[in-house]
């Protein structure tokens, strides 16, 4: 029985012993091959998403009996964390279903979407994690944050600040994740929209930034922050730190496992089983509010690969019919601002995501390796999904339109370097902070190209 997060603790310091390559091949690689063998996991390589329900219900069994099985791993003690069959179903039960994020006017209220859900969802913009230079921090945000479409921010992490180099785990973390809150705090001020809800603190790696924000003149405790899963359900110390942090200060936790595709799971199948299990034991180790669903493909690493938007199909599905809980899904497409490209990325995954029963956060532009994202992409996703909603889309239809966006980018994955489009300051005008008019051109272009496959109501 789990009474307080200091048995959590103890547990990583009692669980049994076991080295990290051990763990990847005897908790991970084989008992996901053989539960995909035993619960007959298979998946339709022509659709995004799947469209029978016994599988879904069988996905999600077999991830509640890998995380029973395996537990999560503490790298930072060598040691597993395990939980019974009950405390991971106690876990499921205490799930939110509604979470208010934000204050005043500018709340908004996060809930568990149901699959073909007609409520618009969520809006969550921004480039998490996108390494951001300082002097391009400020017009990035403000382009997103006074997109009306949009209900909640969040940003990309701070390089330097003051001119000094950002490094981990030293005072300059501290600096640069104050700097991030006070910046953001302001620009919304500035957008008129001062009690946005923020999912922040994306300069904080360790715990030490994480430690220095937590106080209401910077992340307050309707604001989110980060508490990540390593690959495969393994967590540290640092983010065990994070969790017990915010028990007593309350901010939101986001758990966020970026299960591979491809990776020790396997195909997309067995990724999802292992994306289900992570959140079933987010549930207790991250002590989750809500989960961030963002697996990428090992290769290909963005979210609008066929196999990776399947698994955020699944999983969604998955949890909406065997364990609601509210879900926000990342877009990390693998182009970049001004190509046509990332348009057609954005909408593809915005369209399987929100059919399945998921919100929406991004755009993690480029892969999220460049500050090559924009308020305008964000107003994209966020119209394509409030259009899904709004027309109450199938499955069918839903696949229809996506098979036919998906030749018209698949061919960036094969690109050397990718498809990075441009930086923030190349595709808007940094004094009216409104995009450039071949930005906004090829924008009205593939709407007017995304009705025409049948999202009639965008």
């Amino acid at each position: 029985m789990i009474h307080s997060y200091l048995d959590i603790l103890d547990r990583s310091k009692t669980g049994r012993s076991v080295n990290k390559t051990d763990w990847d091949m005897d908790f991970i690689v084989l008992p996901v091959r053989q539960l995909v063998d035993t619960y007959h996991l298979t998946w339709d390589k022509q659709n995004a998403v799947p469209d029978d329900p016994d599988l879904i219900d069988r996905l999600f069994q077999a991830g509640l009996e890998l995380a029973a099985a395996s537990g999560i791993y503490c790298i930072s003690t060598g040691k597993v964390i395990s939980f019974s069959r009950d405390e991971l179903l106690e876990g499921i039960r205490l799930m939110p279903q509604r979470l208010q994020m934000g204050e005043g006017d500018d709340a908004r209220w996060l809930y568990a979407r149901k699959i073909m859900d007609e409520r618009p969802p969520i809006i969550w913009a921004g480039n998490p994690g996108a390494p951001t230079p300082e002097e391009l921090f400020v017009p990035c945000v403000k382009s997103w944050m006074q997109e009306p479409i949009v209900d909640l921010a969040t940003c990309g992490s701070i390089t330097h600040v003051d001119g000094r180099t950002v490094e981990t785990g030293s005072p300059m973390e501290i600096h640069a994740a104050r700097w991030e809150l006070r910046i953001l705090r302001e620009t919304l001020q500035g957008v008129g929209r001062p009690g946005m809800g923020l999912l922040a603190g994306q300069s904080a790696v360790t715990e030490l930034g994480d430690l220095a924000i937590s106080h209401p003149d910077y992340l307050r405790p309707t604001d989110a922050h980060l508490v990540a899963l390593f690959n495969e359900l393994i967590i540290d110390q640092i983010n065990m730190a994070r969790a017990l942090n915010s028990v007593e200060y309350g901010m939101r936790n986001a758990s966020l496992a970026t299960v591979m595709v491809g990776g020790l799971g396997g195909d997309a199948p067995g990724a999802a089983v292992v994306q289900i299990a992570s959140f079933i034991l987010a549930n207790i180790v991250c002590r989750t509010h809500y989960h961030l669903l963002h697996p990428i493909h090992i290769r290909h690493v963005a979210t609008s690969t066929l196999s990776t938007m399947w698994v955020q199909s699944a999983v969604e599905q998955a949890f909406a019919r065997n364990a609601p809980c509210i879900i926000v899904a990342d877009i990390y497409p693998k182009s970049g601002a001004l190509t046509r490209e990332l348009l057609y990325e954005v909408a593809a995954n915005a369209i399987v995501i929100t059919v399945s029963g998921g919100h929406l956060e991004g755009v993690g532009s480029a892969d999220g390796l460049f500050p090559n994202g924009t308020g305008l992409e964000a107003r994209w996703m966020g119209e394509v999904g409030h259009a899904v909603a709004r027309q109450n889309l199938s499955f069918e239809e839903a696949n229809l339109i996506v098979g036919n966006l998906l030749p018209r980018y698949e061919h960036v994955f094969r690109a050397k370097g990718g498809n990075p489009g441009v930086s923030f300051d190349q595709a808007y005008d940094l004094t009216t902070l409104t995009p450039i008019p071949a930005w906004l051109d090829l924008y009205r272009e593939v709407k007017t190209e995304l009705r025409a496959l049948g999202l009639s109501a965008l």
